[in-house]
C-alpha cells in the first residue's frame, strides 16, 4: 500500500473540461444552476397540470382557500399577535426598567428580595403563563377544526398519492437491494 501525503495535484480524468471535474456535473436537477449555452440560467419550465386530474397542491391550495382554513388561521392569529405583542411589551418594560430606573429596581419587597428580582422571576412565571394559555387556546378553540382540515384533505389526497405511485413506479427499474433508483423501500411495501 502506498502512503500519500495528500499534497500531490489532482489529475483531470478522462471527460473532464480542465482541471478537476465535478462527478455529478451531467446530474444536475432541473432548475438548480444549469446554463443555456449563452452563459444564462436556463429557464425552469413548471409542470403542466393533466387536464381533468387533480393534483396535491391543487388540493392544498383548495383547502388553504377554503372557508375552514381561513378560520383557523383567523382563530390563530387573534390571540398569537396580540399574545405576543404584550409579552414583548411586557419583557422591554422589564429590560428597559432594569438599564435605567436602578432606583426603582431596588427597591426591596420582602427581606433582601427586591423589585428587580420580583420582576426577573415574572418573566419566567409570565412565560409558562403564556405557554399554558396558547397550548389551552389551540385545544379548545383550533385544534378539532384544524384535525377535521387534516382528515379530509388527506381523503381528497388519497386517490391522488396512490395513483402517482402506481405510475411512477411502472418507471421504476428495482435491483436485487429492495432500492428503486437508489431508494430504499420498507418491507411493508410503503415508499
Amino acid at each position: 500500500m502506498e502512503k500519500h501525503d495528500g499534497r500531490e495535484t489532482a489529475q483531470p480524468r478522462a471527460g473532464d473540461r480542465g482541471g478537476i471535474g465535478d462527478p455529478w456535473q451531467d446530474a444536475l436537477a432541473s432548475g438548480w444552476g444549469e446554463l443555456d449555452g449563452t452563459g444564462a440560467p436556463a429557464p425552469t419550465v413548471p409542470a403542466q397540470p393533466v387536464p381533468g386530474e387533480r393534483s396535491a397542491a391543487g388540493i392544498y391550495l383548495e383547502v388553504q382557500r377554503s372557508a375552514a382554513f381561513q378560520e383557523v388561521r383567523a382563530r390563530y392569529r387573534r390571540f398569537a399577535f396580540p399574545a405576543a405583542a404584550v409579552f414583548f411589551v411586557w419583557y422591554l418594560a422589564y429590560v428597559v426598567a432594569a438599564t435605567t430606573a436602578h432606583d426603582l429596581m431596588a427597591q426591596p419587597v420582602a427581606g433582601s428580595v427586591n423589585v428587580a428580582m420580583v420582576a426577573g422571576l415574572g418573566q419566567f412565571a409570565s412565560t409558562f403563563l403564556l405557554t399554558w394559555l396558547y397550548a389551552r387556546h389551540a385545544r379548545l378553540r383550533r385544534d378539532r377544526a384544524a384535525l377535521e382540515l387534516r382528515w379530509d384533505t388527506q381523503e381528497m389526497t388519497r386517490g391522488i398519492d396512490t395513483a402517482s405511485r402506481t405510475k411512477d413506479s411502472s418507471h421504476n427499474q428495482t435491483n436485487g437491494a429492495g432500492r428503486v433508483n437508489g431508494t430504499a423501500r420498507s418491507e411493508g411495501g410503503q415508499w
